[in-house]
């Protein structure tokens, strides 16, 4: 009956235009219409960067992007949520129509440009909220800025109080030259102010850096050693996609932004595969992209991922989707007799690392 009920939400929602359905489904959780999914295996914990997870899925920056409805979203099963991306000065983002759905791909195509209310908003959101399960804060930059990396600095300094962790967003394709941050002079600076900033705070909060899949074999190897050289405290992989390759034809294929949901697993997956083993075995990697079933969460894992995160899925899943892949993760530990789910590690990444990033 659930199951019913959820594709009978799903199919009136897709009958609206994707940003309102998505302002509906947020004043959905908001409501409480939503029913809590919540479970617990201690197998499927993860600690990595200092922090404790109660299970390795996550919800990606992106779906909550003022941060209105993160405990509601743990609720739903998510081991932890990141909000954003935030920046500084409220903006708008670009002009609408925005957000197109490829439905027979289960894929989304958006060119939204950090819309969003900006930092004062976000922040008194979280603190005059209680907190319920570990809370990512994803930090950008204002597109009319005269200084980006101050932006992000800025981030740090008005989020250290309430952040369980941090993501420098450098990898939207939606705000012009932002991905110019991805090159090694210019991630230096931009990480060594960023961390800075970080440790002159009393606590030691971790800050991951979100990368794009649209990056060539050289830009990897640079954006690795500078994060070894820097002792940054993971890596996401990855952000949404300029390529179009294997699509099903559709008029909104030709749509301007990035692209997400399956079409993104291969892509993002090898690129997470490569950054393994650029990183080595320490360094904690989230992986995104594509992920919509426990086994394709744990097919990242397999890759190399630590944990792992969803939004495009969670659209066409629907919310009782987080619930049902942690529920099916401890089925997986069960069938294959893991004692825990990270066992699965690295068990795919020399495959997925040798295959060549598609065009």
């Amino acid at each position: 009956m659930k199951s019913l009920l959820d594709g009978i939400a799903r199919s009136a929602l897709f009958r609206l235009d994707p940003e309102t359905a998505h302002g509906l489904s947020i004043s959905a959780l908001k409501s409480g219409l939503v029913p809590a999914c919540r479970t617990s295996d201690p197998r499927l914990s993860v600690n990595i960067a200092g922090l404790a997870f109660p299970n390795p899925l996550g919800m990606a920056a992106g779906y909550d992007k003022n941060a209105e409805v993160a405990p509601e979203l743990s609720r739903l099963g998510f081991g932890f949520v990141e909000v954003g991306t935030l920046t500084p000065k409220p903006q708008s983002g670009n002009p609408k129509p925005r957000v197109f759905r490829l439905v027979k791909d289960h894929a989304v195509i958006n060119r939204l440009g950090f819309n969003n209310q900006g930092h004062a908003e976000a922040h008194a959101r979280i603190s005059g909220r209680r907190r319920d399960g570990i809370l990512g804060v994803n930090i950008g930059a204002n597109k009319d800025t005269a200084d980006r990396v101050g932006d992000y600095v800025a981030g740090i300094l008005r989020f250290a109080d309430v952040a369980d962790y941090f993501t420098v967003n450098i990898s939207s394709p939606n705000t012009p030259g932002l991905r110019n941050l991805q090159s090694r002079e210019a991630l230096s600076d931009l990480l060594s102010q960023v961390l800075a900033e970080r440790d002159a705070k009393a606590k030691r909060i971790p800050v991951f850096l979100k990368i794009a899949p649209d990056l060539t074999e050289a830009d990897l190897y640079d954006i690795a050693a500078e994060c070894l050289a820097q002792k940054l405290d993971g890596v996401i992989v990855s952000n949404t996609t300029l390529s179009r390759t294997g699509l099903v034809p559709d008029p909104k294929v030709n749509e301007a932004g990035g692209l997400s949901g399956r079409p993104m697993f291969e892509r993002s997956t090898i690129v997470l595969a490569k950054m393994r083993q650029r990183l080595g075995a320490d360094m904690p990697l989230i992986g995104v992209g594509g992920i919509d079933s426990a086994e394709t969460a744990a097919e990242k894992i397999r890759a190399g991922a630590d944990l792992v995160q969803l939004y495009t899925g969670f659209i066409y899943g629907g919310p009782l989707l987080p619930g049902r892949i942690v529920r099916d993760l401890s089925r997986l530990c069960d069938r294959e007799n893991l004692a825990r789910l990270s066992d699965l590690r690295d068990t795919r990444t020399a495959h997925y690392a040798g295959l060549t990033i598609p065009e």
